[in-house]
């Protein structure tokens, strides 16, 4: 086994034991305060341990399995979270061919590109082939009515589903100093901080929580919930250095970076929800909605994360 493999196991395995921890806890207090699984928090929190258990599993199949495994997940994860976007959007049957391309064309292409390794075309396909050609294809059917609103939201959703999402297993092609064949432990770090920044703003707002940040937006995201869980996730990126190219004060700044982008990416992804007058992007993970509200500080931070690491330690 090689020193990247041991290390990914030893992180799959304390996060094993976390949720081992929290499936106890859990345990208990359903067992005290919702025996007849009618207290809503306690069941929440439940589906929320048991999806944790699924996602964590699917991760680390993924982690483990290199670039393969990293490239296909998160293609399958943009194809699933593009789908709940549209659904949303004012997209009809003028636009047709346009999502066709999207799903069927762009989508693998933006893929391929990363599994190449070709950075020059992956980093402009979307944001500059894409965005100028794809409303060209609604425009030949002729049907003016929303044009702007309709192109607009098939843009906007692949920059965030596809686009964003794809830096992720972008992390793999970057070539850094004293770090070969360890990529799979940045894309490790930074799902690792960006979730545990998420899970400890809800921990620390549900016990401190009293300034509401964003009331219209999240009403759950509180002042306190912020500082506490991101500060936490702060110092649990700069106690995992070690497994990064960076030393721990580098670490504990793209730890605090990461979060703070992840927290924003969430209220502007809930400002988009409450626009569309929906609470979740869908019902496909129990106890956290759709494919988007998990991955919605994921794909926000995943590219501030992928070029500030180019820039600042690539060789």
């Amino acid at each position: 086994m090689s020193p990247a493999d041991s290390d990914l196991v030893t992180l799959i395995l304390g996060a094993g034991g976390i949720l081992v921890l929290a499936s106890v806890i859990g345990g208990v207090l359903g067992w005290l305060y919702s025996p007849d699984g009618r207290n809503v928090t306690i069941e929440n929190l439940n589906d929320r341990i048991r999806s944790w258990w699924v996602m964590v599993l699917f991760l680390s199949i993924a982690l483990l399995g290199g670039r393969i495994g990293v490239t296909l997940l998160f293609a399958l994860c943009s194809f699933a979270a593009l789908r709940e976007f549209l659904t949303l959007t004012n997209a009809g049957r003028a636009d047709h061919w346009s999502l066709v391309c999207a799903f069927f064309v762009v989508l693998p292409l933006q893929y391929y590109f990363i599994w190449i390794g070709w950075y020059d075309m992956f980093a402009v396909f979307i944001p500059v082939y894409v965005f100028l050609l794809l409303p060209i294809v609604s425009a030949f059917r002729g049907d003016t009515r929303n044009y702007l609103i309709r192109v607009a939201e098939v843009q906007w959703a692949l920059m965030i589903c596809v686009f964003c999402a794809s830096h992720v297993p972008a992390l793999l092609t970057l070539k850094l100093q004293n770090f070969d064949g360890r990529n799979v432990l940045l894309i490790a770090f930074l799902v690792v901080v960006v979730q545990l920044s998420d899970v400890l703003q809800y921990v620390w707002g549900k016990l401190l929580g009293k300034h509401k940040i964003a009331p219209k937006l999240s009403p759950s995201k509180t002042v306190e919930g912020f500082l506490g869980g991101s500060l936490s996730a702060t110092a649990i990126g700069a106690l995992l250095w070690w497994m990064t190219p960076f030393n721990p004060w580098q670490a504990a700044l793209m730890a605090f970076i990461i979060t703070l982008l992840g927290f924003c990416g969430g209220l502007v992804m809930s400002a988009i929800k409450r626009d569309r007058g929906v609470k979740d992007w869908g019902h496909a993970i129990a106890g956290h909605g759709g494919f988007i509200d998990r991955l919605d500080s994921v794909v926000f931070s995943a590219p501030i994360f992928f070029h500030l690491t180019r820039y600042f330690w690539s060789v």
